[in-house]
């Protein structure tokens, strides 16, 4: 139905145009120059002519009546204004564009033609009124949406045209135009608009001394969550966050007094068990381990013994201050690398020796192969962790030693470049956990750092040096425990971790200490002391060396294992009243946090 309406109103619409343009041709070539001047009228015969072909027109116009729009038009009775427009029925044709418009109440239906140039010479607009009628324009606007849709396919219906007003029928209803906003008026009905244009410099300032508190522009009003905030980052978590790393450095030097004491007296027993029973028995993993690390304190000892102490001494003291705060910062990146990573080496070492204890005859050459691999690895990266520590021991000697306050400024350069790089980054729970267990292992290299001082101090000082070797040491560890208190203290705060987390990690190592089973062993304080062992042997051996005797041999070899044995003493005292302390610690705060639901206590 849509195709045959198209195709009659393209034929009314060409018959339309081609008599236009024979009219106007017609016209330039009788009369070329009045056409052009426009004064030319058209002769009698061309007008006779004209009027008969728009009567045919007109009389063949029942052609329009097969479209269902027109056919609604001229059944439309209805008093109301309505007009349809349908761009589907346009003809788009060497530049002609069509457009079909039927009006209710007027009974017209309008035709509009767009004429190009290039069909008759110039462009113009047309406007053909032809006689029709309709009923009821909305059933004729839905029928056409109906028409397009099956026209245009999966296309949806475009919204019928809006009445549009004209002379013989309603009026449609105009839109009111908006009020014009009165920016002004807006403004002083506004109860918070605050700043008034018309306003004198007497009221102004008369306003902000009786409007409230003088920075309200610029802070909030604080509630009871940000004063708990603001004292737990000054009082209860630097509290708690230093008892966590004093814990640790304890843990960390009770792990270092066994490697000096306990290590050494189990494999004289089992040495002693082997020559007096002469037959061989296999070692267990425990007895490996031992053996492994003794191996590698003894080879770690020796190469750092044949290490000329005093060169590498000068070599760092005659840099500048940048170079030895630049040196020192180096060495200690590597210590921490090397830290983490040692635990990682011995841990293959120690599961090496759990197989060999534990495997069978068939399999023995291989565990054998794997357990000497892995002996080797740590023994390389021990000795290379103890070097690096011995070179950092050696820049911090050579900041104390020196007069120019080179200590202060390492101190301050490294504590402040440790807080910009930690304190203003997004850290997790875990993070923060094993940050703690790091600044307490960094606490005991310290004081390794602090004893070499005191060897040298002791071999080479001349005058009195006591005093002020105590006053450096004190100035040293005040300023690490500053920045670590710090650092926490800030880091909680900007990563909403609650002092009450500092509790929960202290317990898990109090329940390290007790040896318990924890959820995650991952958490737990990784320290390996063989490194800082190596270092504090190789500094005392010139020590115990240098008050020895001059006596013969005999005598000589009595004192060092006079020396040995008051040593051994000494450590082993030091070791059962450390490790008993720790004992008692972590079973009484284990009970008091079992006791108290959700750690919810006052330190």
């Amino acid at each position: 139905m849509a195709r045959e309406v198209e195709h009659h109103q393209t034929h009314y619409l060409e018959r339309f145009l081609s008599d236009d343009c024979i009219a106007t041709m017609a016209l330039r070539s009788s009369d070329p120059i009045g056409l052009q001047s426009g004064v030319a009228k058209p002769s009698r015969n061309s007008r006779k002519k004209k009027k008969q072909k728009r009567k045919e027109a007109i009389a063949d116009s029942p052609v329009i009546s097969e479209d269902p729009v027109a056919e609604q038009c001229g059944n439309d009775s209805s008093g109301t204004l309505v007009e349809s427009t349908s761009e589907n029925y346009g003809i788009r044709d060497n530049g002609n564009v069509n457009r079909i418009s039927c009006v209710g109440s007027a009974s017209v239906v309008v035709v509009e033609e767009s004429v190009c140039q290039n069909v008759c010479g110039f462009g113009e607009l047309r406007q053909r009124n032809v006689i029709g009628g309709g009923e009821e324009m909305a059933a004729v606007a839905s029928r056409a949406e109906e028409d397009r849709a099956e026209m245009n396919g999966s296309k949806e219906p475009l919204p019928p045209a809006q009445p549009q007003p004209v002379v013989n029928g309603n009026v449609a209803n105009k839109l009111d135009t908006a009020e014009s906003l009165d920016w002004k008026r807006l403004m002083s009905e506004d109860p918070n608009y605050l700043y008034a244009v018309h306003k004198s410099p007497a009221k102004y300032f008369l306003d902000e001394m009786y409007s409230g508190n003088s920075l309200r522009r610029t802070t909030t009003l604080g509630s009871e969550k940000e004063r708990e905030r603001v004292y737990d980052t000054i009082f209860r978590l630097p509290w708690r966050c230093e008892v966590l790393i004093d814990v640790g450095f304890f843990v960390c030097f009770d792990a270092f007094l066994s490697l000096l004491t306990i290590m050494p007296t189990r494999i004289l027993i089992k040495l002693w068990r082997f020559l007096t029973a002469r037959q061989f028995k296999r070692l267990s993993a425990a007895e490996l381990c031992d053996f492994g690390c003794f191996l590698v304190l003894a080879c770690g000892v020796i190469l750092l013994g044949q290490t000329d102490i005093s060169l590498i001494y000068h070599m760092i003291r005659g840099q500048g201050t940048i170079k030895l705060y630049m040196i020192y910062n180096v060495l200690e990146i590597i210590d921490k690398l090397c830290q983490s990573f040692g635990g990682d080496v011995f841990e293959t070492l120690f599961n090496s020796a759990e197989g060999l204890a534990t495997c069978s005859q068939e399999n023995m050459k291989f565990w054998i192969r794997r357990f000497v691999s892995d002996q080797a690895l740590a023994m390389a990266f021990s000795i290379l962790h103890s070097f690096i520590l011995l070179a950092q021991a050696i820049a911090l000697s050579t900041c104390i030693v020196a007069h120019n306050n080179a200590l202060f400024a390492l101190l301050v350069s490294n504590n402040f470049a440790e807080i910009k790089s930690n304190v203003f980054k997004r850290f997790s729970k875990d993070n923060i956990h094993n940050l703690a267990y790091a600044d307490s292992v960094e606490r005991f290299h310290i004081s390794a750092f602090l004893l070499f001082v005191l060897a040298q101090n002791i071999l080479e000082a001349q005058g009195p040096w006591f005093e002020s070797f105590l006053f450096n040491a004190f100035v040293v560890f005040f300023c690490e425990m500053l920045i670590d208190i710090i650092k926490h203290s800030f880091l909680a705060k900007f990563n909403g971790i609650k002092p009450i987390e500092y509790s929960e990690f202290l317990e898990g190592l109090c329940k390290q200490t007790l040896n318990m089973q924890t959820e995650d062993s991952k958490k737990n304080l990784t320290f390996v002391p063989l490194a800082p062992a190596c270092v504090v042997i190789r500094v005392l051996t010139p020590v115990y060396a240098a008050h020895l005797p001059y006596s013969p041999l005999p005598w000589r070899l009595f004192w060092i294992i006079f020396l040995i044995s008051v040593t051994y003493v000494m450590l082993t005292s030091l070791k059962v009243m450390i490790g008993m302390g720790l004992q008692k610690h972590a079973t009484w705060y284990v009970n008091r946090c079992r006791k108290r639901k959700h750690h919810l206590h006052f330190d």
